[in-house]
């Protein structure tokens, strides 16, 4: 009997705290660095061991995941593309949220009322801690660089959080390729974050309507005479 799937299952409950912990201090050290440009270097080259750790913690995980899969490598990556470009970029943890709308809908067949309410506290987490790594990230890249508009960190989550909300006011924009390449990102996990919430929030209310109709009389239903 394959134990691999057992084994992949006990490896998941295990690492939900740890991976929890080190995306935060990931995301912590990389603010402070970017942010605290006046702090000591051994503080700023202490935020940048943190982050290096964390890191590894990432790499770890993975590496494990790919032993007790059995696949190959190249069919590891196709399985698992987004925790691998996670892993090339740790700033996209938050889309880790993909993962559980995924598994909410492969679970038609289950009651999914408290799913469908992790989804959007999840989404508008993930919203959150999305827009914020990016706009370290674009800030980062495009401070000092010539003719930018996005100056302070203000500007950049000012910037963030038009994109991610698709509104574009186009007041500030990036204009590195690294900075735009972020927006482009950026743009398509908004799109793709409303569509979550607003299709399970849809969902949500569809779902609890048609169970307050199924429990009322017959003939009791709105406008029967």
């Amino acid at each position: 009997m394959d134990e691999r799937p057992e084994k992949q299952e006990r490896w998941d409950r295990r690492m939900e705290t740890p991976l929890a912990v080190a995306s935060l201090l990931f995301l912590a050290g990389y603010a402070v660095r970017v942010l605290a440009t006046g702090l000591g270097q051994v503080w700023l080259d202490l935020c940048l061991a943190v982050t290096l750790l964390a890191w590894a913690v990432f790499i770890v995980d993975y590496a494990v995941r790919f032993r007790l899969s059995g696949l190959g490598p190249l069919r590891f990556v196709r399985a698992h593309l987004l925790g691998t470009v996670i892993l090339v970029l740790p700033l996209l943890r938050p889309l880790q949220m993909v993962k559980i709308y995924d598994q909410i809908q492969r679970r038609r067949d289950q009651p999914r009322l408290t799913l469908y309410a992790r989804v959007m506290t999840y989404s508008s987490l993930t919203v959150t801690l999305l827009g914020f790594a990016c706009a370290l990230a674009v800030y980062q890249h495009e401070r000092g660089a010539p003719g930018a508009t996005i100056r302070t960190f203000g500007d950049s989550v000012w910037w963030a959080a038009e994109t991610l909300t698709t509104v574009g006011y186009g007041d500030v924009t990036p204009v590195t390729p690294v900075g735009r390449t972020i927006a482009v990102g950026l743009m398509a996990c908004g799109v793709a974050l409303i569509g979550a919430v607003t299709g399970s929030f849809s969902s949500w209310l569809i779902q609890t309507f048609t169970r307050e109709d199924e429990k009322r009389p017959p003939g009791d239903s709105p406008g029967a005479s």
